[in-house]
């Protein structure tokens, strides 16, 4: 383990944020009932959720997606630069654009271009962006997330998408209680399995978001291609390119799709991949896999449950690979390029 002074300064500082995540969750969850309840207005007279986001944001997007469906609501995720590309229609639709600082070159592009169509929303955490000054927007606490690499912004886009979905009158005790309660996981077997593949897949069914989020930060911070394929996109061809080289990442959850989860396991493990395992299911280990078990849940408290243990596996992956962790060398918090 290394010491405080021998840490690299963008460990100490991931690890910084990550230590207030869970509080500033709560306290943006808390700031956000009175606009959450407007949103939750607007999401009941349209029955549609566009939402629009890139990298990290965009991932939050993905990861909801399936819970506002479970309402009734027609949601779909995309990046902004697809959006701003090759636009779907806007009209009757509610428009949530995330973005954690507000200021990426495709949300000022989107305003400039596009303007301020009805029903449009933010979800941000900083708030004197220009994403806060142009459309009602959810405001995280604590600040805009220095660190490279997300994960205390994850955890508090999700938190504000809790706030939504409990003004949609759906009980959210469990993924409260879950953000009061964290719970530690040990995730050096994790890491320990995947020393020496080259590249690695993360994938999910129901959780495909959030397989999708730990693919983005692990590519970030371990500078080797890791990827997110949603599980049954996996199976159609992909498999070919599985082999002891090439670690798997999966996330289960208490939910319908955790047997279809289970048999990608089984299926990668034939193939001689090795494969880790996220579990918030509840339900047996999958034999031959290292199982990471946070509890069950399920729905949006699955999230924070999985969240942290996948964190500190993304941070001991990438540690064991790169000298400089959280250090980025061709790439800024802020993208302002297109």
């Amino acid at each position: 383990m290394l010491s405080e002074t021998t840490k690299p300064a963008g460990l100490v500082a991931i690890e910084n944020e990550m230590a207030r995540q869970n509080a500033d969750a709560l306290a943006s969850f808390e700031n956000a009932a009175v606009l959450a309840t407007a949103i939750a207005q607007s999401l009941r007279k349209t029955r549609q959720l566009l939402l629009l986001g890139m990298g990290g944001s965009h991932a939050v997007g993905r990861a909801v997606e399936p819970f506002y469906r479970s309402l009734g609501i027609d949601a779909i995720a995309i990046p902004l630069s697809e959006q701003l590309g090759q636009p779907l229609s806007l009209a009757g639709k509610t428009i949530l654009v995330t973005s954690q600082s507000g200021e990426s070159a495709e949300v000022l592009r989107w305003f400039d271009e596009v303007g301020v169509p009805d029903d449009t929303f933010g979800l941000t955490l900083e708030d004197g962006s220009t994403l806060a000054r142009a459309v009602p927007s959810l405001i995280g606490a604590g600040g805009t997330e220095k660190a490279f690499a997300a994960t205390r912004s994850l955890t508090i886009s999700f938190a504000l998408h809790l706030a939504i979905i409990g003004a949609l009158e759906v009980d959210t005790d469990d993924a409260i209680h879950i953000l009061k309660s964290p719970r530690v996981s040990q995730v050096e077997k994790a890491v320990s399995a995947l020393s020496n593949v080259k590249a690695i897949v993360t994938s999910g069914r129901r959780m495909q978001g959030v397989a999708e989020a730990i693919a983005l930060g692990l590519t970030e911070l371990s500078r080797i291609p890791c990827f997110s394929l949603e599980g049954g996109q996996l199976r159609h061809g992909p498999m070919e390119m599985l082999g002891a080289d090439i670690g798997v990442v999966l996330f289960r959850a208490k939910d319908e799709t955790s047997e279809f989860v289970s048999r990608m396991a089984i299926s990668a493990l034939e193939a001689g991949a090795p494969v880790v395992i996220f579990d918030a299911s509840g339900e047996k280990p999958v034999t031959g896999a290292v199982m990471i078990d946070v509890g069950s849940a399920s729905n949006i408290a699955a999230i924070f449950a999985l969240l942290p243990a996948a964190q500190h596996f993304m941070l001991g992956f990438a540690g064991a690979r790169v000298a400089d962790l959280g250090t980025p060398l061709r790439s800024t918090k802020i993208t302002r390029s297109e």
